[in-house]
């Protein structure tokens, strides 16, 4: 675990947490991805125990504790963005725990207790991805879920220069980078897809489904377009990638 980089991203996300103040969460996957709606992951989540790895303002949460769950639980690296959480969630009539935390580390989560651990467009942002991927393992019960989402490791390496899309870093490099359109000095991870796939594997998950698909819709460009996610990208490279697995 890289603690001047934590400490450098937990700067980052106090200072622009607004920002994402209920960016894409739940039933969203991520930008021009197909929803929860769509997919239908995690089934039925009534009466279920869901811990969500990079939890942010807690709006996904909100969503779980719309749909029943029983217990909410979350772990998040800002300061600022836990305290939006808590006010968020604060009229939920659930048991409800927020922790203050990188996800590389455990803050007092309890092992073998969750049905569903997920994590939306988070986990690019751990220093360690085997520790983060062994603490989610510990978390689940046997047969347990975790469904995550993040940035296509495509996605960055493709440039759009006046038209033209252009391979602007080798896909086969791996680790910390300066993401091109995040604005505050913070460091994100690059992982190859065979990365995430593999490290799930040998914590002990069964993959259950890999999905890039693009959904560009009016809808989805009115929500989504901007400067780093377009049209002519999305056409040509998924911005997303969505895997679910269970715990053997």
């Amino acid at each position: 675990m890289n603690t001047t980089t934590l400490k450098t991203n937990k700067k980052s996300w106090d200072d622009v947490a607004e920002r994402f103040f209920g960016r894409n969460p739940l039933p969203e996957y991520g930008p021009m991805a197909p929803s929860e709606n769509d997919l239908n992951l995690l089934g039925d989540v009534k009466n279920l125990k869901v811990l969500d790895i990079g939890c942010g303002s807690g709006h996904s949460l909100q969503y779980m504790n719309q749909r029943n769950a029983s217990e909410l639980w979350g772990i998040d690296l800002s300061e600022k963005q836990i305290d939006t959480a808590k006010i968020v969630l604060e009229n939920t009539n659930v048991p409800l725990h927020l922790f203050e935390s990188p996800m590389e580390e455990n803050p007092g989560i309890p092992e073998n207790y969750f049905d569903i651990v997920y994590s939306i467009y988070a986990l690019g942002w751990t220093t360690d991805l085997n520790k983060t991927i062994s603490n989610v393992s510990k978390y689940l019960k046997k047969g347990g879920v975790f469904v995550f989402s993040w940035e296509h490791p495509l996605y960055s390496r493709i440039s759009n220069i006046d038209g033209t899309l252009v391979v602007n870093k080798s896909y086969h490099e791996e680790g910390p980078y300066d993401h091109e359109a995040w604005n505050h000095p913070a460091i994100m991870q690059q992982f190859k897809l065979s990365t995430y796939m593999n490290t799930l594997i040998e914590n002990g998950f069964k993959i259950e489904k890999v999905i890039e698909d693009v959904c560009c819709s009016d809808e989805d460009l009115k929500r989504h377009s901007n400067r780093w996610y377009s049209l002519e990208k999305a056409e040509a490279v998924p911005t997303t990638i969505i895997i679910k697995s269970s715990k053997l």
